[in-house]
């Protein structure tokens, strides 16, 4: 069985990034898109970014087209859009699809290891996966779960390595 640390996405400008780079940090892997409800979300990951990258968590956004079109930019009017709304330091990666046959293998990875979601379908954009220092999937919050009331298992985690 793979482990995140096996996967290779590409960053905005299509270069291979290796997720083993993370390997031994807390990560928060986001499903994102600039035109949802959601998106105000960006400003508390940066907000748990700052409070806790120092300590090793590091917060991985995956732009995504496939929930109501509300991601139709390019992978460099996401990272412009981004930056001047949101001042985001943590990467923001290339577009990628989370579901279906064209799910990216880190998604089709992430939904297999979701023990509550028997279908691990991805449901809407914003949704967050918590991965352990040991690369193993903690938990996963739905949307409407706001990044900030996660920051107590973060910081449980980051205490506990």
């Amino acid at each position: 069985m793979p482990k995140i640390y096996d996967f290779n996405v590409e960053d905005a400008h299509g270069k291979p990034q290796p997720l083993s780079q993370y390997q031994g940090k807390l990560l928060l892997v986001v499903n994102t898109a600039s035109k949802c409800g959601y998106t105000p979300q960006y400003k508390d990951l940066q907000e748990l970014y700052n409070n806790w990258h120092a300590r090793g968590l590091e917060i991985l956004a995956f732009p995504c087209n496939q929930f109501g079109k509300q991601e139709q930019g390019s992978n460099e009017e996401i990272q412009q859009f981004c930056q001047i709304n949101y001042g985001l330091t943590f990467p923001v990666f290339a577009k990628i699809e989370v579901n279906g046959e064209n799910a990216h293998p880190l998604y089709q990875y992430l939904t297999t290891q979701d023990q509550a979601n028997p279908d691990g379908k991805i449901r809407w954009n914003f949704t967050k996966f918590l991965i352990g220092q040991n690369g193993e999937v903690v938990n996963r919050y739905e949307p409407a779960i706001n990044p900030l009331d996660i920051g107590a298992e973060i910081q449980k985690l980051l205490e506990n390595k």
